[in-house]
């Protein structure tokens, strides 16, 4: 009932810094908690973050504290991850993910279509 469409990525040198946004139509956005996970080469998907339904709460794994922050702006049905200092094991697909009912897993229902985040060492 919710379509997510990613956009923002693409080729940043080490260091640099890139935001990616998630556009999210056919639902009440407020409803769900949104997530960011990502999947690099030859790897498995895995977290990256997560934010309550009122942008009031944020969780990051320990790969990205510090320098990535998740933001959501409600009014404009969109979530934000801004990365910062990025190094070159942050190079994966980036996927946004809702889920109206639990913190955001694998299993959620609602998943973008990945954009590529490119860092250059």
């Amino acid at each position: 009932q919710v379509q997510l469409v990613e956009s923002g990525g693409g080729l940043v040198q080490a260091g640099g810094s890139l935001r990616l946004s998630c556009a999210a139509s056919g639902g009440t956005f407020s409803n769900y908690y949104m997530g960011w996970f990502r999947q690099a080469p030859g790897k498995e998907r895995e977290f990256v973050g997560r934010i309550s339904r009122s942008g009031h709460s944020t969780y990051y794994a320990d790969s990205v504290k510090g320098r990535f922050t998740i933001s959501r702006d409600n009014a404009k049905n969109t979530v934000y991850l801004q990365m910062n200092s990025l190094k070159a094991e942050d190079t994966a697909v980036y996927y946004c993910v809702a889920d109206r009912t639990r913190l955001p897993t694998l299993t959620s229902d609602y998943w973008g279509q990945g954009t590529q985040v490119t860092v250059s060492s």
